[in-house]
Parts: C-alpha cells; sequence; structure tokens
C-alpha cells in the first residue's frame, strides 16, 4: 500500500484545512502553512485547526485528530518542506501567486517530493507553464470536493509531463489511505463533477424560469425522484452560498470553450447578482431562495424577485417518483410522462442534463462509468448520467433533445445499453463503442453496480436477499431512507432461515437506514390499533433474534446513518466492518417511544460485559438511549457501547466496506458457534429514584420537558425492576419490556404529536 511519510498542506482555508483534517482523520501527520498573520505568525493555520475542532458536522472523526495537525507558516517554517513526500497547494486561485510559490518550492524541496494543486479552475498546463520539467514529472491537480471528509470524490489530474507512476502512488494512497474514489481526469476545463454537475443546477434553474413553476416544485421534481440530493437545485445554492456558487459559475463561464452548452445558462443573472448584494447568500446570509419570517417557511418567486409563503404540497408526480426511486422502480418515467408544466421541466432539465454529458463523452473522457463516478460521488447522485440514460433509454433521451431542437450526440444513436451483464461481468461501453469491464481498483466493490450481475432470491420493495461469492447471503435494504417496515424484517428473517455460510447486512445507499418507518407507527396511532402496533414490534424482534442465534456468522457494513431500527439489526450481528463516517445510535427517545427491536436489551447487555455492574450498565443505558445518543463516527460510537474496538473493524473508504466485511465474515465462519443466551438480571437498588431524581432536577432547570421524563422513565422500566429488587429475567422478557413500554408511550398524545411533527413539519418538538 501507497503512503507517504511526510506531507504538508500549503494553504490553511476551507479547502485546505479540509485536506489536513482529513489526512489526520487517517491517522497521519500533516504540516499545515498560510502566509503569516497580522497577529501571531502562525495563527491563520491555528484558526483553521480551531474551525475544524468546532465545525458541524464534524471534520475530524475525534478532536483528537486535531494533534497530528502541525501548524506553521510560509515565512518561518517554509524550510520544513525540504525533506516532505507530498505537498498540496490549495492557496487563492490566482495563477501568479501560484507559480511564484511553485518557484519556491522547486528551490527547497528534495526532487523525489511530489506536488499537487487543488484547483479546480486553472488548467495545469498553465500552472507548470515555466517550470523545469523535471518538477512537471512530480506535478498533478488533486480537486477535493468539501467538505473533504464527507465528500468521496477525488478527481486526479495529469499534466503533459507528469510521471505515470506519480498517478499510481496519488491514486493508490487516495483510495487506501483517504478513502477518496479516484476519477482520473484529463486537463480539461472544469475537469468532470463540477462541468456537469454546476451545469445541471444552472439548468434547473433556466427551466424554472422558462416554464415558471415555484421553487419548491422545482427543487421536489429536481431532488430525490430525479436521484439527486433531497436540496433540489434552489436549496443547495442557499446551503453551499449563492455568491459562491455564482463565483463558480462565472470562473467556469471564462474557462468553457466557446460554443459549450455551458453559456447558454452560465450568464449573470440579475435576481442573484441582486440577491447577494443586499446580503441574500443562503443559509449563511439573510436568507436566500428560501428564508424563514417568523416561523414561517418563504419561498422566492422567480418572476418578481419577492417572498411569498411557501407551498408546502409536493407535486403528485414527484411524491409518487420519489417512491418509486426508493423502491427501485422506474422513477424517471414517471416523471416525463404527459404534457403538463411539472412534466415539461422534467423533460426540459433531463433532456439538457443527459444531452450535456453524453456531448462530452469521447471529448473529455472516454469512458461514461468516468462521468458516472464523477457525479456520484461528488455530487451524491444515486446514479450518474449514463445509468439515467439507461434507465430512460436512449431513444427517449434522443426524443427529448429533438424537442429541445438540440442536437442529439452519436453515442446516443448506437441503441444497446452503456451498462450489461456479460456472462456474470458488468461491462460498460466507451465512446468507441468498445466494452470494458468496470474499472474499478483491486478490492473496491461497489454494490449497486455488483448487484446487476446477480439475481434475488427473495425481493420485495423494502428488500432484497441475494447469494454472494461462495454461498454467502447478503441483506440489502432499499426502501425509502431504507426506513424499515414488515417487507424489511420479512425479508431478515427469511435470511435467518436461508442462511448459506455466513450473512453480510450492507448496502451501498447514502445511508444505512435513518430507522423503522415513522409513517407506519402514526398510521397505528390515528387507527387506534395498538395491538396492531406490538405485533409488529413483535416480528421485527422475532427476525432480529433469530439472525443473532442463526448458526452462521454474521456481519454488518453500514455507512452513512445507522439509526434507530437500522441500527438495532446491525446490534444483533456477530461484528461490524464499519465506514469510518457512520453516524450510529438509537435516537428514537426524540419523537416519544424508544427502541423496541432488542435496542435497550443489547445495549444493557453490552454495558453489562464493560463493567460487570448491572446497576451501572442500567444507568449507562438509560442516559445512551434517554439522550439518543449517537457516535459522529465508530471511536466515539465506541464510547457509547455501539462498537466494539477489538471485535469491529472501520474503513475509511466506503467503496471497501464490502470487501473488508466478507473477508471478516469468511475469517469467522469455520467452526463458528452462534452465542448462547445469557442470563440477565434488572438493575435493582435505588437505581429509579436516581433516574426520578435526575429527571426532576433538569425539568426544574429547564434542560427537560416533561414528556422527556415520561420517555425517560419507561426506558427505565426496561432494565430497572420497580421494587428495587435485582431479578433474573430472559432476552424475551427483555423484548416484552420493550414493546410494553413503547405501545404505553404511543398511547401519549405528547408521543405523537412529536411523531407527527418530525413527518410534516420537520425538527423535533419538545413537549
Amino acid at each position: 500500500m501507497t503512503t507517504f511519510k511526510k506531507i504538508a498542506v500549503i494553504g490553511a482555508g476551507t479547502m485546505g484545512s479540509g485536506i489536513a483534517g482529513q489526512i489526520a482523520n487517517a491517522g497521519l501527520e500533516v504540516l499545515l502553512l498560510d502566509i503569516p498573520g497580522e497577529g501571531s505568525a502562525n495563527e491563520r493555520a491555528e484558526q483553521a485547526v480551531e474551525r475544524l475542532i468546532a465545525s458541524e458536522p464534524p471534520a475530524l472523526v475525534h478532536k483528537r485528530c486535531a494533534n497530528n495537525i502541525k501548524v506553521g507558516n510560509t515565512r518561518d517554517d517554509f524550510a520544513q518542506l525540504q525533506d516532505v513526500d507530498w505537498i498540496v497547494e490549495a492557496i487563492v486561485e490566482r495563477l501568479d501567486i501560484k507559480k511564484e510559490l511553485y518557484a519556491r518550492l522547486n528551490d527547497t524541496i528534495k526532487d523525489t517530493c511530489i506536488v499537487t494543486s487543488n484547483t479546480s479552475t486553472i488548467p495545469i498546463s498553465l500552472l507548470v507553464e515555466s517550470m523545469p520539467v523535471e518538477f512537471q514529472q512530480r506535478f498533478a491537480i488533486t480537486h477535493y470536493f468539501n467538505p473533504v471528509r464527507y465528500m468521496r470524490l477525488l478527481e486526479l489530474v495529469r499534466g503533459e509531463h507528469t510521471h505515470p507512476d506519480v498517478i499510481a502512488k496519488l491514486a493508490d494512497f487516495n483510495d487506501r489511505v483517504m478513502g477518496k474514489g479516484v476519477v482520473q481526469c484529463g486537463d480539461t476545463p472544469g475537469f468532470l463533477g463540477n462541468r456537469i454537475g454546476v451545469f445541471a443546477l444552472q439548468v434547473g434553474i433556466d427551466e424554472a424560469i422558462k416554464t415558471g413553476i415555484p421553487i419548491e416544485h422545482a427543487d421536489a421534481l429536481m431532488g430525490r425522484p430525479m436521484g439527486i440530493p433531497k436540496t433540489g437545485v434552489f436549496g443547495l445554492y442557499d446551503l453551499i452560498g449563492i455568491d459562491l456558487m455564482a463565483d463558480v459559475v462565472r470562473s467556469l463561464r471564462s474557462i468553457l470553450p466557446e460554443g459549450d452548452a455551458f453559456h447558454a445558462v452560465g450568464a449573470e443573472n440579475a435576481l442573484i447578482n441582486s440577491m447577494i448584494d443586499k446580503g441574500f447568500t443562503g443559509n449563511k446570509g439573510l436568507g436566500g431562495f428560501y428564508h424563514s419570517i417568523d416561523g414561517v417557511r418563504q419561498a422566492r418567486d422567480l418572476a418578481t424577485g419577492a417572498y411569498r409563503e411557501a407551498i408546502a404540497q409536493l407535486p403528485d408526480r414527484a411524491v409518487l417518483a420519489a417512491a418509486a426511486q426508493a423502491e427501485q422502480q422506474e422513477a424517471l418515467v414517471n416523471l416525463i410522462e404527459g404534457n403538463d408544466q411539472d412534466a415539461m421541466f422534467c423533460r426540459h432539465v433531463l433532456g439538457r442534463v443527459l444531452g450535456y454529458a453524453a456531448s462530452l463523452l469521447g471529448d473529455v473522457t472516454d469512458s461514461p462509468q468516468a462521468i458516472d463516478d464523477a457525479m456520484k460521488l461528488g455530487f451524491n447522485w444515486i446514479r450518474g448520467p449514463f445509468e439515467m440514460i439507461d434507465a430512460l433509454g436512449a431513444t427517449t433521451v434522443a426524443t427529448l433533445l429533438e424537442e429541445l431542437d438540440q442536437p442529439v450526440p452519436a453515442v446516443l444513436t448506437r441503441g444497446a445499453p452503456f451498462y450489461q451483464s456479460v456472462k456474470g461481468e458488468l461491462k460498460v461501453t466507451h465512446a468507441d463503442g468498445s466494452k470494458n469491464p468496470i474499472d474499478l481498483p483491486q478490492g473496491v466493490v461497489r454494490f449497486h453496480l455488483l448487484k446487476q450481475t446477480l439475481k434475488p432470491i427473495a425481493s420485495n420493495r423494502a428488500a432484497s436477499l441475494y447469494v454472494i461469492d461462495d454461498d454467502y447471503r447478503l441483506i440489502e435494504f432499499h426502501s425509502k431512507a431504507n426506513a424499515l417496515t414488515d417487507e424489511s424484517m420479512a425479508i431478515v428473517q427469511q435470511c435467518a432461515e436461508d442462511h448459506g455460510r455466513g450473512i453480510l447486512v450492507h448496502n451501498d445507499a447514502q445511508h444505512y437506514s435513518a430507522g423503522v418507518d415513522l409513517n407506519a407507527f402514526l398510521g397505528y396511532i390515528d387507527n387506534d390499533d395498538f395491538a396492531g402496533m406490538d405485533a409488529f414490534l413483535h416480528r421485527f424482534q422475532l427476525a432480529v433474534k433469530a439472525l443473532k442465534y442463526t448458526p452462521v456468522p454474521v456481519v454488518g457494513a453500514p455507512s452513512g446513518l445507522s439509526l434507530g431500527g437500522g441500527f438495532e439489526v446491525l446490534l444483533h450481528c456477530d461484528a461490524l466492518v464499519v465506514h469510518s463516517n457512520s453516524v450510529m445510535g438509537l435516537v428514537e427517545s426524540g419523537v416519544g417511544v424508544l427502541p423496541s427491536g432488542g435496542g435497550v436489551k443489547e445495549t444493557y447487555l453490552r454495558w453489562y460485559m464493560n463493567s460487570g455492574n448491572w446497576e451501572e450498565a442500567a444507568w449507562k443505558t438509560w442516559m445512551n438511549i434517554g439522550y439518543g445518543a449517537s457516535g459522529s463516527s465508530p471511536e466515539i460510537s465506541a464510547k457509547l457501547c455501539y462498537y466494539d474496538e477489538v471485535r469491529d473493524e472501520t474503513v475509511i473508504n466506503r467503496d471497501r466496506l464490502y470487501t473488508a466485511a466478507l473477508k471478516k465474515l469468511k475469517a469467522l465462519a469455520p467452526g463458528y458457534k452462534p452465542p448462547t443466551e445469557s442470563l440477565i438480571m434488572l438493575a435493582g437498588g435505588d437505581c429509579i429514584d436516581q433516574m426520578t431524581a435526575f429527571m426532576d432536577k433538569g425539568i426544574a432547570s429547564g434542560d427537560f420537558y416533561p414528556h422527556d421524563k415520561t420517555v425517560a422513565m419507561h426506558i427505565a422500566n426496561v432494565v430497572c425492576h420497580e421494587k428495587g429488587e435485582s431479578t433474573a429475567v430472559t432476552e424475551d422478557d427483555l423484548y416484552a419490556r420493550e414493546r410494553e413500554n413503547f405501545v404505553k408511550l404511543a398511547q401519549t398524545p405528547q408521543t405523537r404529536a412529536r411523531i407527527h411533527h418530525v413527518l410534516h413539519v420537520g425538527g423535533a418538538l419538545r413537549n
């Protein structure tokens, strides 16, 4: 495995500090330099590290990672660069300043040191045009995406003289050590991600103006239904910063060739410029396309520029297509059927964006996969443009372009799909018509691609069961947000019976699972069907119990959010192989209920194994679950007993989860014996009294609300004996206590209000 012993980052702005932070997350030391400050010489780099520590979401997997970042300045500490192996330049996007830095580096660094730039706008040919060939051979562009910890894409760009070994070393290091999906790009304007991603955003704005649909409709349609993050276009502008996006658009406009389709949507926008001038730069400013006034959400009218009350009701087309997307049915076809305003918006957006991507094939890259990877890894699209073309059909996309009087790229006239399974191997058709195997580094597996070569042995709308490598099984959840339902757990139950040699619980969606479907619980409450609710919880418990005691090993391999009921499935696995960015926890108390899929039971058992004391285990469990605690990394989750640093493993590149988890599963299989049920004691003593006093004090100080105490004491009732006596119970007894207390809470109007608020208003309700 490639590694660098000494690494430096020059430039402590948002990107430079983020790159340094991810190097620190990987457990490596890094030197972070910036120009001398007006106060202390190192203040710019020091402040950057402070921002990393305080950032939300956390830029560091643990705050102690900041100790891996050594700070300095380019006046006093430049000589430290003379024995560095790799230097990342992330300074201001000015060619003259970058050239001055490179000349200075050339006089200082050793002749084996690799230098890369994080630029996204300046061609590599201009960056190094005045540098010696020996320097150019060791120079490349490493374009990371912000925030660096969470955005998976690295665009790796070689220059005319860049040595192939340099590219290979950078690609391997960024894959295995930095956790990136590396897409190698030519030195073309905007590379791949920004060129298509920003074009798509601009098309969304342009078509919203032309068709006259409200921005809420545009975001609802050009969001989850298209497999694009739910922010859509205008919400993403607000999130990134309208002023920053305007600068990105200007930059692309300045570097893209004349005649490029981007120029039709990349001109100055009077409304956007006016908003920026008045401080409406998005979430960080006074507001943006969206704004909240006295708690009421407002949205801009694109025709007048004025705010109006936001439309709460989403278009039916968007709701149906989003549901189809989640259930792996054909959502895109649903979006473009018909001639109403919303359908025309979708037809025009998809036609222009997919047509643009197709027009770049053979020009900026020969590989559809490179473009698809750039959009999936850099912009969190569920499918890349060419996967979307396959879903719609190239003929349909050609028709959309003809409706717009736009030329149809030749690659859309070939008829065959871009991705095909050929004798059990997935192949992609390149610009020249050749069919090539999917190009991924050894050990990298993306299950959404692999499963195109597999046929599930069982499947429904929420989950599927596959036979993988040498008669092992894989459970994949694939409902909306991977929320668990009866159908999800039916697949878990079936797999526990048809288990093969071992079971892997995994998917490569953005989030493993956000928990059990709250809509189902609200339905039970509104129908006064608490017997039905109890029966659902019982079926869930039977499924996870069967998983725990199945005669073969079970390994969970989550990434993203692993919360609530989704995490309860993982708690019943023999071991976990976890992505370093996984958020794990039991958060049910926030909606007025408690974990009832064995989550309280398993947390209690883990804390007892940790301490050997049932009363201490009860208190720790109560605090975990009462606060709805979650860990934003495996290391933090370990402090909650949700991750075992001896038994479980962490993988920094989520594309390597599948391979690492399968390796773990195969290691556990020989001679495997399922766990035996342990004797469990309900905590006695004065636990209940201590918990009651704690909640009363919190209510008196204003830290808690009355229903917080109600929820907390129901959690206590699961693990504590109400009479203060230590009493032996079975796992089934604890399952029953979970269900009993869940159903009692669900019958309170306060819990119903919390669930309704999360589903239909947004955010947590305190009552």
